[in-house]
């Protein structure tokens, strides 16, 4: 089973597998998402163009506003997959770092448990990973074999997927088909990204988001070349909308209106439908 903000389901249907309806970062001041009425309309349009689930990947304490979820997903018959987790320290303040670090496991497993978020999401670093990093991933390994949960990871700018891998899947001994990695396009190292699909995680390719990530026009032939080399059973696609300025712009609706008549029908259904299914299937 999925779960989502309105209950588990066992089927999700054509699916953003990254995005953010609602974020505020204290490392991004004034560029918001606070607004369930354009959040609505996002949905709704998403929806018209064929849409039928979003995974918010907004972790803890980022303003990811589980108690306005459950009715948008009515209100816009979209089903909304929310995580736990917790992000870099630079989007926190130090007071709230030190309060939530040491019961991370306990936030996580609450989340998952009574408010119904179906994902953990933590962040790596830029090629590499900090103490904060590997703090976070212990929590979230934790949480995983404590409730089945899947764990997304931010890559910081795409970099850094070997040694998250080897922390999650290594030391803290998570099965790697319950493990996302995020923003791989970002940073189009082929040989990263095949050892990493070869260790049996998944690879989520997310964008166009912002207009200054100069990566985005190479995903639909990353996307291409990585089913060919035999890993379309491990991709998934996301628009990682996160700020106010990117929001509609070219907006959720983008991916199926541009991205995926780009792709054979049978890749097209593997990444929007198939896939999903199985990276968020887990309780």
């Amino acid at each position: 089973m999925i779960r989502t903000v309105l209950g588990d389901v066992d089927r999700l249907g054509v699916t953003n597998s990254h995005d953010h309806l609602f974020f505020a970062s204290k490392a991004l001041p004034g560029q918001e998402l606070d607004d369930v009425g354009a959040a609505l309309v996002e949905l709704q349009r998403f929806c018209r163009a064929g849409g039928r689930a979003v995974v918010q990947w907004t972790p803890y304490g980022l303003n990811r506003r589980l108690d306005a979820l459950p009715d948008l997903s009515r209100r816009s018959g979209v089903s909304i997959v929310a995580a736990t987790g917790f992000h870099q320290v630079q989007h926190y303040s130090a007071d709230f770092v030190a309060e939530s670090l040491p019961r991370l496991e306990e936030l996580f497993v609450n989340d998952i448990r009574h408010h119904r978020a179906g994902l953990v999401k933590i962040a790596g670093g830029f090629h590499g990973l900090d103490a904060h990093a590997v703090r976070t991933m212990e929590a979230a390994a934790a949480a995983h074999h404590e409730t089945g949960a899947p764990v997304s990871v931010h890559l910081e700018l795409g970099t850094g997927a070997l040694d998250v891998l080897d922390l999650l899947c290594g030391r803290l001994e998570m099965p790697p088909e319950r493990v996302i990695l995020g923003h791989l396009n970002r940073f189009p190292d082929v040989w990263a990204q095949r050892r990493a699909a070869e260790a049996g995680a998944w690879l989520a390719l997310d964008g166009p988001s912002r207009a200054n990530h100069a990566t985005d026009w190479m995903m639909p032939t990353l996307l291409v070349d990585l089913a060919d080399a035999g890993f379309a059973g491990q991709l998934l696609v996301g628009g990682d909308t996160t700020t106010a300025g990117a929001r509609g712009m070219p907006g959720m609706a983008y991916l199926l209106k541009r991205l995926r008549p780009r792709l054979e029908a049978e890749l097209a259904e593997q990444v929007f439908v198939v896939n999903p299914g199985r990276a968020f299937d887990a309780f």
